[in-house]
């Protein structure tokens, strides 16, 4: 089995039906896919029983406080999204994640909400920013 070190991954994010471009500043992020069930357990079954339902999913992206794209948006290079205004929250966008940087691996993606924006200053480390993404539809593995 190979493993993969995750210091060359690639978000890209774009507002719906907009360019998406990669995400500057990236620490970390996550894609996280769950599945609603169904109960049918019935009279006479001694264990519980399940169907599928709906999936969704979120997306969470963790990137370093970028000052230039608060203040000036033309500061930011044409291959970086511009974190605080692509992702404000209620935004809808697109997004695609290459966990590895190649894109001859399995990369994902969909479209969805941003639900959440928040910053975090710590006294001794660097200022952070973290995006939460609520999927809308399929995230697609390719």
């Amino acid at each position: 089995m190979a493993v993969i070190t995750g210091n060359s991954g690639v978000v890209q994010v774009g507002l719906t039906g907009g360019t998406v471009l990669a995400v500057g500043e990236m620490r970390s992020f996550s894609i996280e896919e769950t599945a609603d069930t169904i109960e049918t357990t019935s009279m006479g079954d001694t264990s519980r029983k399940f169907v599928p339902s709906f999936t969704s999913g979120t997306v969470t992206i963790e990137a370093l406080f970028d000052v230039d794209t608060v203040t000036d948006n033309t500061a930011v290079p044409p291959t970086q999204a511009t974190q605080h205004t692509v992702l404000d929250v209620g935004k809808e966008v697109d997004w695609a994640i290459s966990p590895t940087g190649d894109p001859n691996n399995e990369d994902y993606s969909g479209s969805g909400v941003v639900t959440s924006k928040s910053v975090s200053v710590p006294y001794d480390d660097m200022i952070t920013v973290s995006f939460t993404i609520q999927t809308s539809g399929t995230i697609t593995a390719a």
